[in-house]
């Protein structure tokens, strides 16, 4: 544990900002299950609501340093195949 009041500044800072990004990982997480599931259930229309808004969160994600710049490009690529294929 920090001594100094500013590291215990920094420390509780830095609880608070990973809790931040644990929420809006799961969150992308979700949204990544329920895309899957409307792929496996072949409804186009419900995937193609749900590729957006996982486009959205994964620009968010990549934006505030959550998940690197290629990765959310190659995810992005990958999930934009899958509908691809199905319709």
């Amino acid at each position: 544990m920090p001594q100094r009041r500013s590291g215990i500044k920094e420390l509780r800072k830095n609880r608070t900002n990973r809790m931040h990004n644990l929420d809006i990982k799961t969150d992308l997480k979700k949204t990544i299950k329920k895309y899957n599931a409307s792929i496996e259930s072949k409804n186009v229309e419900e995937a193609k609501e749900n590729l957006k808004t996982i486009y959205k969160k994964i620009d968010k994600a990549s934006k505030r340093n959550i998940i690197p710049k290629n990765t959310a490009s190659r995810r992005k690529s990958l999930f934009s195949k899958k509908l691809t294929k199905l319709a």
